[in-house]
């Protein structure tokens, strides 16, 4: 199993880069970051701590190709992996529903499984090839070329997949793996994977070859109950990214979230906190001590197949930039070397 975090890119810069080397030195695989207006600049902060790092694995989880024209995104992964020494890697997807809805875009109306198995066509041929004419139904190029070469032979292109079946189906067939959102249940999990493998197997590929990775909200702690209020509180704003059959996955109705996702649509983020229940919350993160971390990775998420772990880790001061809250767990430092002290050496 593979360990890696995602970071928000919403800290002063400086402790984002400290987040960086810290994991680096701590041996983590990799580092992602969303592709997000939300968010600060995820390819500045990754070129700043190229030079800072040298193990360490860095890239865009999920870069939007909807907001974000396909061919840029490839010139800007490349670049990467040249002041990274070819330790760059891309996910893509069609983007946050609720940022595509902050744009006035209808994510229903774009195609979006279409859209991004023809932008991964397209950006694959141009990392391994420099150049591009193609003619889509989405994109169109007449010999584009771009001196951004990324120094890996074969730069990780992945597709984020995230209902269902179809989307993993297509990361498994066409693409180097996933990095799913918020997968919890043994029943999501196997889910993900028997699709991921049906892919592969369409195109002669081993599925265990391929990067499966969850990608979860996540808080470790001495303290068991304040790391699950951390995860049940930051737990509530990606409610609304998820869709109905994908919570169903986990235990979870479209009535029991619907409190949530009124308030929300109200503009009342302390009604969606208060109706973000200990259940649901315990459903939909991973979060607790480090034992119970453990547990809940090898008896819900490992025996399905997942190979890589991505904590989107929520400290204090998520928590209060967030929500206005206090609550004392540990930063993304401490929780950086829980996970490496604690957690990683059961799987090793």
């Amino acid at each position: 199993m593979r360990f890696s975090f995602v970071t928000l890119p919403d800290y002063p810069l400086s402790e984002s880069l400290e987040h960086i080397r810290t994991a680096d030195e701590l041996g983590f695989y990799g580092c992602y970051a969303a592709d997000e207006t939300w968010h600060k600049d995820l390819y500045v902060l990754f070129a700043a701590a190229a030079s800072q790092t040298s193990r360490i694995r860095m890239g865009p989880s999920l870069a939007p190709i909807a907001l974000r024209e396909p061919t840029l995104v490839a010139q800007a992964v490349a670049t990467l992996d040249e002041l990274t020494g070819g330790r760059a890697e891309c996910v893509i997807s069609s983007g946050n529903f609720s940022l595509l809805a902050q744009y006035a875009t209808d994510w229903t109306g774009i195609k979006p499984l279409s859209r991004v198995k023809e932008a991964h066509q397209v950006m694959r041929t141009f990392l391994d090839e420099g150049a591009l004419t193609f003619e889509g139904e989405f994109f169109n190029y007449a010999g584009l070329f771009t001196f951004a070469r990324p120094v890996q032979e074969h730069l990780p292109l992945l597709i984020g997949a995230l209902r269902g079946p179809k989307s993993f189906q297509a990361a498994g067939e066409l693409s180097d793996g996933t990095h799913a959102f918020a997968q919890y249940s043994q029943e999501a999990c196997s889910y993900m994977v028997d699709n991921l493998r049906i892919g592969a197997e369409r195109a002669g590929k081993n599925v265990q070859d391929l990067d499966i990775a969850v990608w979860n909200v996540f808080a470790v702690g001495p303290d068991s109950a304040k790391a699950k209020q951390a995860a049940q509180t930051i737990g509530a704003f990606y409610i609304p990214a998820m869709a109905s059959e994908q919570m169903e996955r986990h235990g979870v109705s479209q009535s029991d979230v619907q409190p949530i996702l009124e308030a929300f649509g109200d503009g009342d983020v302390q009604g969606a906190i208060d109706n973000m229940t200990v259940d649901i919350a315990e459903k939909l993160s991973v979060a607790g001590t480090p034992e119970e971390v453990v547990e809940k990775i090898k008896s819900d998420i490992e025996p399905s197949g997942v190979n890589h772990f991505i904590a989107c880790i929520t400290d204090s001061f998520l928590l209060n930039a967030f929500t206005g809250r206090d609550i004392e767990v540990p930063d993304v430092q401490g929780q950086l070397q829980l996970i490496h002290d604690e957690v990683m050496p059961a799987f090793n």
